[in-house]
């Protein structure tokens, strides 16, 4: 049996709703079909670039603040960026926003800040616009299962 990989989720919930879409992204990257990928999820103020630097891929989750990421994820990638730099190249990402907008200011932010890092955006953004749906929490599963299940393949 290989080494299992490890899928990193760092994501901010400040609501039951955004908490409920990251136990459906955890939820799908745990489908028991998935044999060989350890799922670590962490909170933003605990993330360390030590823990991105030893993840296979990483899902980011975020609210739309301010037509902008999260601070506390903006935080994350403050305190990260450098010691991540240059050691992440080509990681393989995907994330997801609960945008009461659009969603755009907080996307061209994290693309932009992941482009610097070089790592490879390997799924469109999930960006989850408006009154809050229950279908978001099916598309969240569905982002873990796909991330999960690409990182255990070696397609991603």
């Amino acid at each position: 049996m290989s080494e299992k990989k490890m899928l990193l989720i760092v994501a901010h919930t400040p609501s039951e709703n955004t908490k409920r879409m990251l136990e459906a992204l955890i939820k799908g990257a745990t489908d028991p079909d998935i044999d060989n990928v350890e799922v670590r999820c962490l909170r933003p103020l605990e993330t360390e670039p030590d823990d991105i630097n030893s993840a296979d891929a990483i899902v980011i989750g975020t609210t739309e603040n301010l037509g902008y990421m999260a601070g506390l994820i903006k935080d994350v990638f403050d305190r990260c960026f450098y010691g991540c730099l240059e050691k992440t190249e080509g990681l393989p990402f995907a994330f997801y926003v609960r945008a009461g907008r659009d969603g755009t200011g907080t996307r061209k932010a994290i693309e932009s800040i992941t482009t610097g890092l070089k790592w490879r955006l390997v799924q469109e953004p999930l960006i989850c616009r408006g009154e809050f749906q229950e279908e978001f929490i099916d598309q969240c599963e569905e982002l873990g299962l796909s991330m999960a299940a690409s990182l255990e393949a070696g397609i991603i």
